[in-house]
């Protein structure tokens, strides 16, 4: 089950909308290698409002993933995508249902 989780709102420049989102589609066969990451979204949010939705089992595996490969690249394209620094906000997970789990 998941614990924990990590919502990031990205913000494109104008112009880097696609930009994002094929960043965002290019992070999932990365983060399929992550064991503890359990689930992973890319959203888009609005017209240049973008975010990735991530969950884990434990912290162990919230810090495994913000110190991973995807991770990095983020930072790395930080300054040429984004209007401003991604907002990463730790969460505490409530309630989830995930495939092949039963409440």
């Amino acid at each position: 089950m998941v614990k924990v989780a990590l919502f990031v709102r990205l913000e494109a420049k104008p112009g880097k909308e696609k930009e994002v989102e094929s960043f965002l589609m290019s992070g999932l066969p990365i983060v399929n290698e992550e064991p503890a990451t359990t689930a992973w979204f890319g959203i888009r949010l609005g017209p240049s409002t973008f975010g990735i939705f991530d969950a884990f089992p434990d912290e162990a595996g919230r810090q495994a993933h913000l110190s991973g490969k995807v991770a990095a690249a983020l930072m790395a394209k930080a300054g040429e995508l984004f209007s401003e620094p991604p907002s990463i906000e730790n969460v505490d997970v409530l309630a989830a249902k995930l495939p092949g789990e039963q409440a």
